[in-house]
């Protein structure tokens, strides 16, 4: 009986949190013993999540599970209130896996070790806190609090122009992010009576469809904003150009996530009369994001760079499936979502492991290693056929299932659905060409000297707060004169080999990551289908008629 009422997510939640506020009493100024803590707490946390949700969460309810409701501000209507249903489960577990793994690949830091660990176990507990609010201000507060760890990590253990890849990224999502609070505001102030800022609640309002429109319309702003949508996309690439390579993984494999948790959570779940409104907009967002996210990849000549725009392609699936109208469509975009978060935590997680040896973002200043180092070699070349969606891989089957929902939708009319399907697989012909292209100028002849631009003297790490220098991250900063060319280790195979083992398992079994979410994504489509239904009936040629099929409005017509 204790067990069943023991509050699972709440424990979840601070275990990170408490022993972040412990790290300062720890006598470890090299930070030897602080990365076995840090790294021991990650473990526990994922391990504890995993057998919560083995034990306690039913993958056949559409429901919310493993609800906790405490008052906390009552004079505000701001309640403790967590709980997981299908669809912040599995990105509970992708937030707990990557931010491990993150921790584990960060096992060279020496510059202010306990403050690196501090904010990397704050961000943990901040970005799960996000994934299972049920009060939209408490997930409000947790998406702030989320912005201070990236911000500190980006702006003291990045590059050369951190400190403004840092400011970019707050000014960006934290302006955007006042949006979810003016929506919950907005949600909880309408219709009198007491104020309440409970998602089921609020999900049970009848707003009116101006103002759901421009509640939808602040949403979608906000969450575009950490989805990196075009044209709201520009930090993502300053942010993953400078910030070193484990906060990377976590700003690609997890925090990009959030911007999709949020479409579907709030914009699907609570607005969903709105989102048929708003859905043509999102595939030709998702077009756009595709197609120019691939030629903005293939013009960059820093790898992280390449890698940040090849995000923003990417996300361009998530949007599609998330307008798509289909089961198939929306559960596709979750997966994409999963597999995204695996497949880029990988590829950033091995552009930190060549830069460790090369001392060198630029494509145009790599070459021949790949003889020296073929383990490095042949886990970049896995990570890249995953990312360019190889059958067998993740990648494939998520982008599949996508475009087979949206093709097969009756809300859109043919010909839209065939321009922008025609559309979008020019990004799938030009994924394969940035990503063998930086294949072939890491790992094969180049005429270009390896350079450092390191702005130090051998061996001496920059400390100076005031000088706009890139910081070496780890202990051996050397200039390429001196640089080892050395092989994976242990702990890189080891990192690289997890995620590429879930990476091939989803690819291969589907329903590994399917059948945590399936239900939940049924449920919300079968919403905003009735939702589309009942305007359809009492507006027949509402929209735009190369976007509307007629047919759909036809068979409601017959069923009613």
């Amino acid at each position: 009986m204790i067990a069943d009422q023991f509050p699972w997510l709440t424990a979840i939640i601070a275990l990170p949190l408490i022993a972040a506020l412990l790290i300062p009493f720890i006598p470890d100024k090299e930070g030897k013993t602080l990365r076995w803590y840090a790294l021991g707490i990650g473990i526990t946390d994922f391990i504890l999540m995993c057998y919560v949700f083995w034990q306690k969460f039913d993958t056949n309810n559409a429901n919310l599970q493993l609800v906790e409701s405490y008052s906390w501000i009552p004079d505000i209507g701001l309640n403790w209130a967590v709980s997981v249903d299908g669809l912040s489960m599995p990105l509970v577990l992708l937030a707990g896996f990557v931010t491990t793994l993150s921790i584990f690949s960060a096992w060279q830091v020496d510059r202010k070790p306990k403050l690196f660990y501090f904010l990397l176990l704050l961000l943990y507990s901040a970005q799960i806190g996000v994934f299972v609010a049920q009060d939209i201000l408490l997930l409000f507060i947790m998406w702030e609090l989320e912005l201070v760890p990236v911000y500190l990590l980006v702006s003291i253990w990045g590059g050369k122009k951190r400190r403004y890849a840092a400011t970019k990224f707050l000014l960006y999502t934290a302006l955007a992010s006042i949006f979810i609070l003016v929506a919950g505001l907005g949600m909880a102030l309408y219709g009198g009576g007491a104020i309440t800022f409970d998602m089921v609640e609020l999900g049970l309002k009848d707003y009116p469809l101006t103002l759901e429109l421009l509640l939808y319309g602040g949403l979608l702003v906000a969450f575009g904003v950490k989805l990196a949508v075009f044209p709201l996309h520009t930090w993502l690439p300053d942010a993953h150009g400078e910030a070193s390579s484990p906060v990377s993984m976590i700003l690609a494999g997890v925090l990009l996530k959030m911007g999709g948790y949020g479409l579907i959570r709030l914009n699907l779940g609570l607005l969903s009369e709105a989102h048929i409104y708003f859905a043509p907009l999102l595939v030709i967002l998702g077009v756009v994001n595709i197609i120019y996210g691939a030629f903005a990849s293939f013009g960059q000549t820093n790898m992280k760079r390449r890698l940040a725009y090849s995000s923003v392609s990417h996300m361009g699936f998530v949007l599609i499936g998330i307008a798509s109208f289909t089961d198939l469509g929306i559960s596709g975009a979750m997966l994409q979502m999963l597999s995204h978060g695996l497949i880029a935590a990988l590829l950033f997680f091995l552009a930190g492991v060549t830069y460790d040896r090369t001392k060198t973002m630029y494509l145009d200043e790599m070459g021949n290693i790949g003889k020296v180092m073929p383990k490095v070699f042949a886990l970049f070349t896995a990570g890249a056929m995953a990312s360019l969606a190889l059958p067998g891989m993740s990648g494939f089957v998520s982008e599949l299932a996508v475009f087979v929902g949206y093709s097969n939708s009756d809300v859109y009319g043919s010909t839209f659905r065939t321009v922008t399907i025609l559309l979008s697989a020019v990004g799938l012909i030009l994924t394969p060409i940035y990503l063998l292209s930086m294949l072939r100028q890491l790992f094969y002849s180049s005429d270009q000297t390896l350079m450092c631009n390191l702005g130090v003297p051998t061996n001496i790490i920059n400390t100076d707060e005031d000088n706009d220098e890139p910081v070496c991250f780890g202990n051996d900063c050397i200039l390429p004169m001196n640089a080892k060319y050395e092989d994976a280790k242990p702990r890189e195979i080891f990192i690289a080999a997890s995620f590429l083992i879930l990476i091939i398992g989803v690819g291969l079994y589907p329903k590994l990551a399917t059948q945590l979410y399936d239900v939940k994504t049924v449920a919300i489509n079968a919403q905003v289908t009735e939702s589309y239904q009942q305007v359809a009936l009492t507006n027949p040629r509402f929209g735009n008629k190369f976007v509307e099929s007629p047919n759909l409005v036809e068979k409601v017509a017959i069923n009613q």
